[in-house]
């Protein structure tokens, strides 16, 4: 069943790091019903995410680094711990999380497989964010990482057994969703 939607009046309420949108519409519930309803949705635009492993040595490469909605949300020191991902920014999703990969943890990966796409909040923000997995070997590594100044990122490259993140998913360490939802498909189609 596709519902009746009509969109009676966008406002836009900010701005200023992405678009908060303020949405009127007319909605027709299954009995026929037309009601009039008020949302808002945060747009900031498609991303993409990738877990790094290698094989050989049953690692993963996950980053860390200061999140503000999570320290005003009770994180009291504001870190936390990720896998790599960034905004599209006009790219198609594999040369985002190509470029989004070497800026972050200072690899060059040559083979990313696509293994989903999920709307990560739809209640509130539109984003779709594209999944991927890929091998990492230390020859692709050509620089330390960490982020991109002009975009104010600090970011710390973690290598870990994967073990080690899945007990981080368990005892609270890890608790970023696109992580958890990476690691666990890892894990779950037998690749480390």
């Amino acid at each position: 069943m596709t519902p009746q939607v009509k969109i009676l009046q966008t406002e836009i309420l900010s701005d200023n790091w992405y678009t908060l949108r303020k949405i009127t519409f007319e909605y027709a519930k299954k009995n026929g019903r037309i009601e009039t309803q008020n949302r808002e949705a945060y747009d900031r635009g498609n991303g993409a995410a990738i877990l790094l492993y290698n094989k050989e040595q049953h690692t993963v490469i996950l980053t860390r680094q200061f999140r503000l909605p999570t320290f005003i949300n009770g994180n009291e020191s504001g870190m936390l711990i990720e896998a790599c991902a960034g905004l599209l920014d006009k790219d198609n999703p594999e040369d985002c999380i190509r470029r989004e990969t070497e800026e972050e943890t200072g690899y060059r990966i040559t083979d990313v497989r696509k293994i989903f796409e999920a709307y990560m909040s739809p209640g509130s923000v539109t984003e779709i964010l594209h999944f991927f997995v890929a091998e990492y070997h230390r020859s692709m590594k050509v620089h330390d990482g960490g982020g991109v100044a002009h975009e104010q990122e600090e970011i710390e490259v973690l290598e870990m057994p994967i073990e080690q993140a899945m007990t981080m998913i368990d005892n609270g360490a890890i608790k970023d969703a696109k992580t958890i939802i990476l690691l666990q498909y890892i894990k779950l189609h037998h690749i480390l």
